[in-house]
């Protein structure tokens, strides 16, 4: 599909995200492309499901806008040693770059400074390793990007490969075969029955969509910002993928998932939940300001206000963050839509519900209810088609509005329509206006084109139904209650929240 390179840089990353992430999200990649591509290492597809005990209190983060994308995980095993000090809620900043968001790892000893995706899709956390041997195919976009930031073990005192008979190791390997990982890694028949065979972890590849990555599992100190007063604390022999090779994946990525090689998992928070703000794009690559992310306690207590959603269970991807999706809404009391089944019920494999990730940029709907939606908004407004940068963007409503003196900021009200979700269990979101149709570039000629940023969902009866996706998500505090296993949501000026917890630099 053809992209207009004219549009704003951050919307071209953003949509070609999106598109690698949905194309194939609970399929593998076919073992030849990969082969063609990354022959010099062992493809271990990774599938690791699991659920988690932790400990008491919190951690607060911080995001910043980014990209992301989708694996399949499962298995069940606890395997974190945490640290030795109960941790506080957890506080760090997220920053919000080009499609998606990007939260700031402090790895090793002494510490290196990895930006990495925030995607609540996916378990495994992995930051790109060696600073000259890290090589990323089909990533021509990202060349030369001062976010491309890289993680030497070499120079860190505290680095160790992870040992073939870690749950980690075996939670990884889960889906690739039937073999133990520790023959695959060539111990010998005695320590293999003694159970002393001390050799590394067999090297793996991770899939997300259109994009794989392969790497060792590796064990480091990791440094997060614990409330109260923003102390450091460390959390010791953290596991992630110290990953060398990849194909359409320049920036790591920082998984929230529910399997056990999560963050939250590996922070002891995977029974009480955590809570995101996204700041709208409009503040994308703004150094300055930063999304709040909060994990543990702060993030799931005091939330009386907000409406909760039930977390729907997949029994093919128990790790991913499903919610049930009744009805849309075209306008103040306008025309409602009311779904198929299949976005509020799974079959017989687990396939089906709406799935909520931060790491797919824009909402997805199924056919044919994304086409009865398109047919409602249509109805409904009244400003000129902008057909040829629909044919030019793959966006399927794109608008032209009077921008007096192109002045953007000038245009105070654009009167699309409100759209409504009803999700199961009575919650109703009002999607914030910003959430629905965005500007294709700066005005010209006193013109404005504004496209929705909604698309269809690829027909396929694997994985889930629709999705929806972190634009979607703007200026609305979601909240992840894992130990209530259900989600919240709150119309929320994320920008107040942000400076309020004092994200903002000046």
């Amino acid at each position: 599909m053809a992209i207009n390179t004219s549009f704003p840089f951050a919307l071209f990353h953003v949509k070609k995200s999106f598109l690698r992430k949905m194309t194939t999200p609970f399929r593998l990649i076919s073992f030849f492309l990969i082969f063609f591509f990354l022959s010099s290492a062992l493809l271990h597809f990774n599938q690791c499901y699991a659920k988690e005990r932790t400990p008491s209190s919190s951690l607060v983060l911080s995001l910043t806008h980014s990209k992301n994308s989708l694996s399949i995980p499962k298995s069940s095993y606890n395997s974190v040693k945490k640290t030795s000090e109960t941790l506080d809620d957890i506080m760090e900043p997220l920053r919000e770059v080009r499609d998606g968001y990007l939260i700031t790892l402090n790895l090793g000893t002494p510490p290196q400074i990895i930006q990495v995706y925030m995607d609540t899709g996916s378990d495994l956390t992995w930051v790109p390793c060696g600073n000259l041997s890290f090589d990323c195919i089909d990533c021509d976009d990202y060349k030369n990007h001062k976010l491309m930031s890289s993680f030497s073990p070499s120079f860190s005192s505290s680095s160790s490969r992870d040992f073939c008979d870690s749950h980690s190791c075996i939670n990884i390997h889960s889906s690739d075969n039937t073999f133990d990982q520790c023959t695959v890694a060539g111990c010998s028949l005695s320590s293999l029955l003694k159970g002393t065979c001390s050799r590394p972890c067999p090297s793996f590849a991770y899939t997300y969509g259109e994009g794989v990555v392969t790497g060792t599992l590796t064990r480091d100190t990791l440094r997060v910002h614990s409330n109260p007063n923003s102390n450091i604390k460390e959390v010791q022999k953290f596991v992630f993928g110290c990953v060398g090779t990849t194909y359409r994946e320049p920036i790591g990525i920082v998984g929230f998932g529910k399997g056990p090689l999560s963050l939250p998992s590996q922070l002891g928070f995977l029974q009480k939940g955590f809570s995101h703000c996204f700041l709208p794009f409009k503040f994308a690559n703004n150094p300055n300001m930063s999304s709040p992310l909060v994990v543990g306690e702060q993030a799931i207590s005091s939330k009386e206000n907000f409406q909760f959603t039930p977390m729907l269970k997949s029994s093919m991807y128990p790790n991913f963050y499903y919610i049930g999706l009744e009805a849309i809404t075209v306008g103040n009391g306008g025309t409602t839509t009311q779904v198929p089944l299949t976005l509020r019920e799974f079959d017989s494999l687990g396939n089906g519900g709406m799935l909520i990730d931060s790491g797919t940029t824009y909402t997805h709907l199924p056919e044919p209810f994304y086409s009865n939606l398109l047919t409602a908004l249509q109805s409904s407004i009244n400003y000129p088609r902008a057909e040829e940068v629909e044919a030019g963007t793959g966006f399927d409503l794109c608008y032209r509005l009077s921008c007096p003196n192109n002045n953007i900021n000038g245009l105070v009200t654009d009167d699309f329509p409100l759209i409504t979700f009803h999700f199961l269990n009575n919650v109703s979101l009002v999607l914030p206006n910003g959430n629905n149709f965005y500007a294709m570039g700066a005005p010209r000629n006193s013109t404005v084109v504004k496209c929705l940023l909604f698309q269809s969902m690829e027909d396929s009866e694997e994985g889930p139904a629709g999705i929806f996706g972190s634009f979607q998500q703007q200026n609305v505090e979601v909240v992840y209650d894992l130990e209530k296993e259900r989600i919240g949501f709150q119309n929320t000026d994320c920008a107040s929240a942000a400076a309020s917890q004092g994200l903002h630099k000046k």
